[in-house]
């Protein structure tokens, strides 16, 4: 006896899913700047130097001397010269108070004051160094502000447009069972 055979045949059912990923398109302008350098100050002072030459001495020892020193030296001599002739007078004075001693006083007194007592000096070389000669340099300051630069940064936030993905889901097989019994179909389920 034969027994009759049941053939089961499945088909699993298959889904297609298509996609398209998600996108962002980010864009980044560039930042604005400006950058400014103010300019350095400077400023500067200078003493300016000094030469002094002094030649008053060499000038006097030459005899080519200046109305100031000239004026002075007479009104030294004219003071000594009084004082002299006073301490003169005096001494003449006590020889003739003191007649008695003997002598001729007066006479003497007469040859004494008749020669005259003066000198004129024509000046003579001077000596070494007698110009006398001082320096001072000149003196330079230099003063620097800097001044530090001014940047302004104008900074542009991203800006970002996204392009949203999208899923397709469909049937790229439908599932189904067949059976059979005996190579006759029964039926098919979907």
């Amino acid at each position: 006896m034969q027994i009759p055979s049941l053939t089961i045949h499945s088909t699993m059912g298959q889904i297609h899913v298509q996609s398209t990923p998600p996108e962002v398109e980010i864009q980044q302008h560039p930042a604005d700047q400006t950058i400014e350098q103010p300019k350095a100050e400077m400023s500067t002072s200078r003493t300016p130097s000094k030469l002094t030459i002094d030649q008053k001495e060499a000038w006097n020892n030459l005899n080519l001397k200046s109305a100031f020193v000239r004026i002075s030296e007479a009104a030294e001599n004219g003071r000594q010269a009084v004082l002299e002739g006073i301490a003169r007078r005096a001494e003449e004075g006590d020889d003739l108070l003191h007649i008695e001693r003997g002598g001729n006083p007066i006479k003497d007194h007469a040859v004494q004051n008749a020669k005259p007592d003066y000198t004129y000096d024509t000046g003579h070389t001077p000596p070494f160094l007698a110009v006398k000669e001082s320096y001072t340099p000149s003196q330079l300051s230099v003063n620097w502000q800097t001044k530090d630069p001014v940047v302004d940064v104008q900074s542009h936030a991203p800006t970002f447009q996204p392009v949203h993905g999208h899923v397709d889901i469909s049937m790229a097989q439908y599932p189904s069972v067949t059976m059979s019994v005996a190579g006759k179909q029964i039926n098919e389920v979907i």
